[in-house]
């Protein structure tokens, strides 16, 4: 079921912002707010309640001062682009630079940190954002919908976008988990189903090189706890601080969820699907304690690889006119 809108606090521009609640009285509930778009909460069943298993912040006011991207979905494109600047069509686009020399997740007014419009598709919740020629230096006018529905114990994200004129598009949700309900991330044991990922240089930015998880602290083809490796004496662990880092799930997006990830800790099992041909993989190495915690939660991103629009042979990001950017991902939960 779909709670009816709740307004939470205005905008400094004074337009309001809306939450949701999605799910059953006795299963999963996600939270949704309309800025963002953002997972603002997720409450998982567990023996005697409910459990919740996101970073959540309180109020408002918390959610606009967030610098970590807590629940936001990021776009237009998610990830980090080299110099904040790529060639389209033979055109040069130079964006905003908001971490270092590069764009981040969109640039500073990213997707995140717009205000979504929502509204009720049966038991599901759709948001829509309208993005205009130029916003953050993006070309094309750009509609973006998600849907989010729970439905037993999945939820699903569901993602559409078009445009007016050639641009690029990597979308995805920035929710932080924690399984176990607090603590430190360390003890979550992952299964990653990927064989390969992207190194980086010292801003984050993929190489260019695929390189195989064999051998290395990357590989989480079998189950293994975040703590087991992060601190091994690996360039690429320095380089991120932990694990921040794409994994290559396949070589292009595929036309139904596939298996990418499972996690389990605190007696919970989260597995995610997804069409997408990569999953950030990050373990909060830059959460700075106010509100939480460093590690205290982990992401799961499901994108296209990072700087795409600079990496010709990356799978493709470009969208144009006349073709619709589809993307789906699942969050399932059992006990573990």
């Amino acid at each position: 079921m779909l709670s009816p809108a709740l307004t939470i606090g205005t905008m400094p521009d004074g337009r309001p912002v809306e939450s949701w609640r999605l799910g059953g009285p006795d299963g999963i509930e996600l939270t949704v707010l309309s800025y963002g778009a953002r997972a603002a909460s997720l409450k998982i069943p567990v023996p005697g309640g409910r459990r919740e298993v996101l970073l959540v912040l309180d109020g408002l006011a918390a959610w606009l001062a967030d610098g970590s991207h807590i629940g936001a979905i990021a776009g237009r494109f998610a990830n980090r682009i080299a110099g904040a600047r790529f060639t389209l069509d033979g055109r040069e686009i130079v964006l905003a630079a908001n971490s270092g020399p590069n764009n981040l997740h969109g640039g500073p007014i990213g997707f995140g940190r717009s205000v979504w419009t929502g509204t009720a598709e049966g038991d599901a919740l759709l948001l829509s954002l309208d993005s205009p020629d130029g916003d953050q230096n993006f070309p094309g006018a750009m509609h973006v919908e998600l849907r989010y529905s729970v439905a037993g114990d999945t939820v699903t994200l569901a993602y559409t976008a078009t445009t007016d004129a050639p641009t690029v598009v990597n979308l995805t949700s920035h929710a932080y988990f924690n399984l176990a309900g607090g603590g430190n991330i360390e003890n979550h044991v992952v299964t990653l189903a990927a064989d390969r990922f992207l190194p980086v240089n010292e801003a984050g930015i993929p190489t260019g090189e695929r390189r195989s998880v064999a051998g290395t602290p990357f590989d989480f083809r079998q189950p293994m706890a975040v703590g087991a490796r992060i601190g091994a004496d690996d360039p690429q662990l320095k380089l991120g601080k932990g694990y921040d880092h794409c994994y290559v799930l396949a070589d292009a997006p595929r036309p139904a969820p596939v298996f990418a990830a499972r996690v389990t800790a605190g007696g919970l099992a989260w597995e995610v699907a997804t069409t997408e041909p990569a999953v950030q993989f990050y373990t909060g190495n830059n959460l700075k304690g106010t509100p939480h915690a460093w590690r205290s939660a982990l992401c799961l991103e499901t994108q296209h690889f990072p700087n795409s629009p600079n990496q010709p042979d990356f799978p493709s990001v470009v969208l144009r006119p006349g073709i619709t950017f589809r993307s789906v991902t699942t969050w399932r939960f059992s006990a573990a």
